[in-house]
């Protein structure tokens, strides 16, 4: 019974609701990825910067250099951000603060990859599912049109057009969790760029009055 009133479904909905459920699959991976990949490089970043904390203040950078280069971490944003700060150590400030600005803007930049696909779906699927629904209307209105003389009348296009409806629905439901996704990772990037760039202004200043 489920299997039946899923085909129906999806054919009523036609090749629109077919290319929605792609995109959502889609959009589904696009999140996933980006929310395990966030939570590792944010979470290990933070873990190395308290690590450093101390070593930096009594100015062991041999010690920020090793953990730097754990293999458990040297692929994260603040391993790149220390590495390129450490080896920039003895350059003119204006030098240091250009070095450290890039590669923050970098590594913030790395991690915003594909959000820009969840925006895009959270803008226009609402629009083909509402694209798929004039068309399952005008469809059903021209089978109106075609049998008025059938049983039925309304009642007839009224079937229709709650299943053209269906793309509509299927539109907002690809576009509600895109739009929630890319507003959470926007927010969550951008915080996390403040936390490395106060780090890097911490380690310049250090650098400079020792």
């Amino acid at each position: 019974m489920q299997e039946n009133t899923l085909r129906e479904l999806i054919v009523a909905g036609g090749p629109v609701l077919i290319l929605l459920i792609l995109l959502s699959v889609y959009s589904i991976s696009v999140i996933l990825e980006r929310f395990f990949r966030m939570r590792s490089a944010i979470s290990l970043s933070r873990k190395l910067l308290a690590y450093c904390y101390h070593p930096l203040r009594s100015e062991n950078y041999q010690k920020v250099e090793d953990a730097c280069r754990k293999e458990s971490v040297k692929n994260t944003p603040a391993a790149r951000l220390l590495t390129k700060l450490v080896n920039a150590r003895n350059r003119p400030l204006e030098e240091q603060e250009r070095i450290a600005e890039d590669a923050v803007d970098w590594e913030t930049t790395q991690l915003q990859r594909r959000l820009t696909v969840l925006g895009t779906l959270g803008s226009i699927t609402p629009f083909i599912g509402l694209f798929g629904t004039v068309i399952g209307v005008m469809r059903a209105f021209k089978d109106l049109a075609a049998n008025t003389a059938a049983a039925g009348g309304a009642s007839v296009v009224a079937a229709g057009i709650a299943e053209a409806l269906i793309n509509t629905a299927a539109g907002l439901f690809v576009a509600i969790p895109a739009v929630i996704a890319y507003n959470y990772f926007l927010s969550k990037t951008s915080y996390f760029s403040k936390e490395l760039e106060s780090a890097a202004k911490d380690f310049i200043y250090r650098s400079h009055n020792e």
